[in-house]
């Protein structure tokens, strides 16, 4: 199950609603600029986990971009080109990147290339998952659910589900997708059960049951 911000510079609008939509069904938050000036501002006010940067672009280009986002930190870094060259790439991963990916492409592979790199750059540097909301805080490597302060005790399903709302607070899943991303289940089956979780969990949570909320005719998301 993935979770994590994207951002994609891309001016081939095309392209970057194709691998937004791939992203997004795998659980990631993506935000998208066009030009190659506005990446720079972007990545400052998105604070993405990974960015996904088109070569060429009006204003300032990957190569560019690259090099200043290397200069600041150490933000994985696709790059994402029509050149196919050898010398292209070798110029890129010099710059810093992190992988390389050449179009025409699969969106399926970008995903993977995605997940891997995220896989990668997570176990180098030891991140953990914290998140804090309000007055709640979740700790998805111990597994652990504080409101106020105290101690949450939560079924296993119940933390997986509101620890995936949480890692995509703001984007609202419908029941059935909700089956499908937390129960892994790919085949229809009874969504109520969806329902019986959020009513236990909101239960659950007291002072920060208005974190998770419902999208009438929708479903639900977090957010705060």
């Amino acid at each position: 199950m993935a979770e994590g911000r994207i951002l994609i510079v891309e001016d081939e609008k095309n392209i970057a609603s194709l691998v937004t939509l791939y992203l997004e069904n795998e659980g990631f938050r993506v935000n998208h600029v066009t030009d190659g000036s506005k990446a720079l501002d972007a990545v400052r006010r998105f604070e993405p986990d990974l960015v996904v940067l088109d070569v060429m672009l009006p204003g300032m280009d990957g190569t560019e971009i690259c090099r200043r986002l290397r200069a600041e930190g150490d933000i994985p870094i696709i790059m994402l080109t029509a050149r196919d060259q050898e010398v292209d790439k070798v110029v890129g991963l010099e710059l810093g990147a992190d992988d390389y990916v050449t179009k025409p492409f699969s969106p399926r592979e970008l995903v993977a290339r995605v997940k891997a790199v995220l896989r990668r750059t997570s176990e180098c540097s030891g991140k953990t998952e914290k998140f804090s909301l309000g007055v709640l805080s979740l700790d998805v490597d111990r597994r652990q659910v504080t409101v106020d302060g105290s101690p949450v005790e939560l079924t296993a399903r119940e933390f997986d589900l509101l620890a995936f709302l949480v890692r995509n607070r703001g984007i609202v899943f419908s029941r059935d997708r909700l089956m499908e991303r937390v129960w892994e289940y790919d085949h229809p089956v009874d969504s109520r059960t969806v329902d019986s979780h959020v009513k236990s969990l909101r239960q659950k949570l007291g002072s920060a049951a208005d974190l998770i909320k419902t999208v009438r005719g929708v479903g639900y998301k977090a957010d705060i």
